[in-house]
């Protein structure tokens, strides 16, 4: 599902004193589409466990815990499904495709001095194959296996500025759902909605870019270093 862009985004705040700009990013719907990968291991669940329940009432939540998503939509034996899921997810990893633009678009933020972080509730030993395909260095990489509250809570966008040693308005949140937006409300970084991702925003209604392209308008014109536009 996307959101037509409304403009522009704005660059994050001066940098504070050590001059460190951050750009955090969810990973499924902003840096992957893992939609296929989600609705097979779903279906799996399905068979497994006799979950009636379709793959839209579960894509409805994504970006919530696991456990989180069962609870809300009231599966017991929550680490059964989980296993079950996880399994089918790793089995399956290699139908998720990088978005267009996506790579190139980080570097440029590399190449601009920026240190680059991953906040998702995609746990750690799926996430991580994931983002290494991706080639990209990211700085810090926070999921629910770390410390602190999932998404919607600030925690884990807080914790991933203390990795990098950033201050909050310094920095920059992309996502594409809800609890996205949330989060990075709850915590005091700006947030860019992704318009290429699985959700549409809420009220009020944040800057969005329809393509990872888009996000270089973050950088300013003096950031922008030769090779590194796309």
């Amino acid at each position: 599902m996307t959101v037509p862009a409304c403009g522009s985004p704005s660059a994050p705040a001066e940098p504070s004193d050590h001059g460190s700009r951050a750009l955090l990013l969810d990973l499924d719907g902003v840096l992957l589409d893992t939609r296929p990968v989600m609705r097979r291991a779903w279906q799996r669940v399905r068979e497994v466990h006799g979950i009636a329940l379709p793959f839209r009432d579960y894509e409805r939540h994504v970006g919530r815990e696991f456990g989180d998503i069962m609870e809300r939509l009231g599966v017991t034996d929550t680490e059964a499904v989980r296993r079950t899921y996880e399994a089918e997810s790793v089995a399956t990893a290699h139908l998720a495709e990088e978005f267009a633009g996506i790579v190139e678009t980080l570097h440029a933020f590399v190449a601009a001095d920026w240190r680059l972080g991953v906040v998702t509730s995609k746990h750690v030993d799926r996430a991580a194959p994931l983002l290494a395909r991706l080639g990209c260095p990211f700085a810090t990489i926070r999921t629910p296996a770390g410390a602190g509250r999932t998404k919607p809570a600030p925690d884990p966008l807080l914790l991933a500025l203390v990795d990098l040693g950033v201050d909050p308005a310094s920095a920059v949140y992309v996502g594409d759902m809800a609890v996205d937006q949330q989060s990075a409300a709850r915590a005091g970084v700006p947030y860019v909605h992704a318009g290429w991702g699985y959700g549409r925003p809420t009220a009020p209604a944040p800057e969005t870019v329809s393509s990872p392209r888009e996000l270089l308008s973050l950088l300013p014109a003096k950031q922008l270093v030769e090779g590194s536009t796309v």
